[in-house]
């Protein structure tokens, strides 16, 4: 038996040696894929930074935060200086923590109450009563459109939903940096990496 597993577990061990020059490309995937969520975010913020302030510090129908001019130069300096620094794969590690922080912020400060799924879908796992109760509003949502609109024209660029705003979203992104934090900028295809490789070719020929 050993004679037949054996060749395959050197060609496996192989095959692995050689992918490691590839792996950066999973930490480019997830770097691209933060980018313009963090920059449409921060750009948003940035834009309209007089009604963020306000968001984030009304207590009735904001977060009530302590600080809000503070809380929302950080949250929107933190999305738009992180969005370039992972489009570079510069500090990706460290940067990654404070995008982390926002998204903790928004999963206890806004989207917990809501339960896990971004878009309310009853037959899904995790729905929660709000979830449930969503079926028949956009049931009797579509009858009204059906019969007092062009409900064709109006479902040609996709389906009706209701945006339940659970924490999906905004987990699964912390989710991702945390994965930057172990995996880094990406190997060949990151600032940090050739920094790095600089850096160690530098104190080599001390």
């Amino acid at each position: 038996m050993n004679k037949f597993i054996y060749p395959l577990l050197l060609r496996y061990q192989n095959f692995c040696s050689h992918l490691k020059h590839f792996d950066g490309i999973a930490a480019l995937s997830l770097r691209l894929f933060l980018v313009p969520v963090f920059w449409m975010a921060g750009s948003n913020k940035l834009a309209h930074f007089a009604d963020t302030v306000e968001w984030f510090g009304n207590p009735d129908w904001g977060l009530g935060l302590p600080f809000p001019t503070l809380m929302a130069t950080l949250a929107t300096s933190a999305e738009l200086g992180g969005a370039i620094l992972l489009a570079l794969g510069l500090a990706t590690r460290w940067i990654s923590i404070p995008l982390m922080i926002t998204m903790l912020v928004a999963i206890f400060t806004v989207h917990l109450p809501n339960g896990w799924q971004a878009i309310a879908d009853p037959q899904a796992p995790f729905a929660n009563m709000q979830v449930m109760e969503s079926a028949e509003k956009l049931e009797k949502a579509r009858e009204i459109l059906m019969t007092y609109g062009n409900y064709d024209w109006l479902t040609s660029s996709g389906s009706f939903v209701i945006l339940n705003n659970g924490i999906e979203f905004a987990a699964t992104y912390f989710v991702m940096l945390l994965a930057l934090i172990v995996l880094g900028g990406g190997r060949y295809v990151s600032v940090d990496y050739w920094l790095n490789h600089w850096i160690e070719k530098f104190h080599s020929e001390k």
